[in-house]
């Protein structure tokens, strides 16, 4: 099992250094080290605290880091 901090410091990292603004939870899994319950369950921990945010397509939901998500004006 791995530590739920390294998760959240890991995906938070991708997040910012992405080229992509917005990711989906398999482009985590690839990058990150945790099982995938592990690695989703940190995400949503991350958006819990407001250090990252939700972000739909309106097809599928990504993940991003607060402030660096595309919006609509």
């Amino acid at each position: 099992m791995a530590d739920m901090e390294t998760m959240k410091a890991q995906i938070l990292d991708l997040l910012m250094t992405a080229k992509k603004p917005q990711l989906y939870l398999k482009d985590m899994h690839k990058k990150v080290d945790g099982k995938p319950r592990e690695i989703k369950n940190a995400a949503n921990a991350l958006v819990k605290d407001g250090k990252a945010e939700y972000w739909s397509s309106g097809s599928s939901t990504m993940y991003a880091a607060t402030g660096r998500g595309q919006h609509e004006e």
